[in-house]
């Protein structure tokens, strides 16, 4: 497949969905002065070529009483047990993120939970996984940055 080609008003059209992916079609071309029957079309063919995957919903965890966050760093004792470690992770749905991971830990996860005693109890599930031979926690104090568009402006200056 050929390299997808975005301009100007494909980054305008990227930049308004990011900050809401709610956006009414009707709304971006009103902002841009084009058609909203172009938004549509070059939507669709930023779909198509895989750039866009989808949508997303934000949620404020902390307003549904999930304000604690811990990233848990995982050992194994052996490399070749990750998909079945990974398997088990994916049915504790408090671990929202894992990834695998080079250096130190082979398995690195993010936790929600409602508080401390919560984490410790996910933490002791994924201590009680299968082929986990320890694992090491670090509590956010505080989620500083958190914005998509610094990055994708820088991607765009860059194309």
């Amino acid at each position: 497949m050929a390299k997808f080609k975005l301009d100007e008003i494909d980054h305008q059209i990227l930049d308004m969905l990011i900050d809401n992916t709610r956006i009414p079609f009707t709304d971006i071309a009103k902002k841009l002065v084009i058609s909203a029957g172009t938004v549509h079309v070059r939507v669709k063919k930023m779909e198509e070529a895989g750039i866009i995957r989808g949508s997303s919903l934000t949620l404020d965890y902390q307003k549904l009483g999930y304000s604690f966050i811990a990233y848990v760093g995982v050992f194994l004792n052996n490399t070749s047990q990750t998909k079945f470690v990974l398997e088990r992770i994916a049915e504790i749905p408090y671990v929202t993120v894992a990834h695998i991971t080079t250096g130190k830990f082979n398995i690195f996860c993010k936790v929600r939970a409602k508080n401390t005693s919560h984490a410790k109890d996910i933490i002791f599930m994924l201590d009680d996984i299968e082929g986990i031979y320890r694992t090491e926690t670090m509590i956010s104090l505080e989620e500083s940055i958190n914005d998509k568009k610094r990055l994708m402006h820088t991607i765009f200056n860059e194309l």
